[in-house]
C-alpha cells in the first residue's frame, strides 16, 4: 500500500458499505418475488421502491461528501464511478420488480430464478468486499468471482432468450418477459462494473 503523509476522509468507506448492504436487501426482495403470487407482488414492489429510494439517498450522500471533502481516500473519479455503479445495480433490480407488477406477469419463465440467484450471490460478495476498501486487502477473489458470476449470468440470459423464442409464448408475452430478463441481465453487468472499478482502485492504491 502506498505510504501517505496526509490524513484521508474515511466516512466514504461506511457509505459504500451501507450502499452495498442496501443492494443485499434488494436482492432478497427479488428472491421473495419468485415465491410470491400476483396479489403479493405489489407490496414487494413497494418495499423495493423504498429500498431504491434509500439507495438514491446513499448515493447522494456520497456525492455530497465528495464535493465537500478536500482529501479523499482514493481518486475522486473512482469514488464517483463506484457510487454511481452501485446505484445502477439497485435501479435495475427495482425496474425488474416494477415491470413484473406493471405487466401483471402471472408466471416468470424457468431460468429467471437462476438469474436472481446469481444476483443474490453477487450482492453478498459486493457487500463483503466494501469494508476491505479501507485496506485494499483480500479483494482479488471478489472481483474474480463476480466476473465469473457475470459470465454465468450471460449464459443463463442466452438460454432464457432461446426459451422465450421457442414458440410457446405469444408475441406480446415475449415482449414483456424479455424486458424483465434483459433488465436482470443489466443488473448482472452492473455488478461486474462495480468489481472492475474496485480492481482499478486497488491497482492504483497498491
Amino acid at each position: 500500500m502506498r505510504f501517505r503523509l496526509t490524513p484521508r476522509e474515511t466516512s466514504f468507506y461506511d457509505m459504500f458499505a451501507a450502499s452495498a448492504d442496501n443492494i443485499v436487501t434488494g436482492s432478497k426482495l427479488l428472491m421473495e418475488l419468485l415465491g410470491a403470487d400476483s396479489s403479493a407482488r405489489a407490496e414487494i414492489a413497494e418495499r423495493m421502491r423504498a429500498a431504491e429510494h434509500a439507495g438514491d439517498d446513499a448515493t447522494h450522500a456520497i456525492f455530497h461528501q465528495l464535493n465537500s471533502s478536500f482529501i479523499t481516500p482514493f481518486d475522486r473519479e473512482d469514488i464517483y464511478s463506484l457510487a454511481s455503479q452501485l446505484d445502477d445495480i439497485m435501479d435495475f433490480m427495482e425496474e425488474a420488480v416494477d415491470l413484473v407488477v406493471l405487466y401483471n406477469i402471472e408466471e416468470l419463465p424457468k431460468g429467471v430464478e437462476q438469474q436472481i440467484e446469481v444476483l443474490a450471490r453477487a450482492a453478498e460478495l459486493t457487500a463483503e468486499a466494501m469494508p476491505h476498501l479501507r485496506t485494499m486487502n483480500n479483494l482479488t477473489e471478489y472481483w474474480i468471482e463476480v466476473n465469473r458470476l457475470e459470465n454465468q449470468a450471460d449464459q443463463i440470459h442466452r438460454k432464457l432468450l432461446a426459451h422465450l423464442f421457442n414458440g410457446k409464448y405469444d408475441a406480446m408475452e415475449v415482449l414483456k418477459l424479455k424486458q424483465v430478463v434483459d433488465v436482470l441481465e443489466e443488473a448482472a453487468d452492473a455488478f461486474e462494473h462495480v468489481a472492475n472499478t474496485v480492481e482499478t482502485i486497488a491497482v492504483k492504491e497498491s
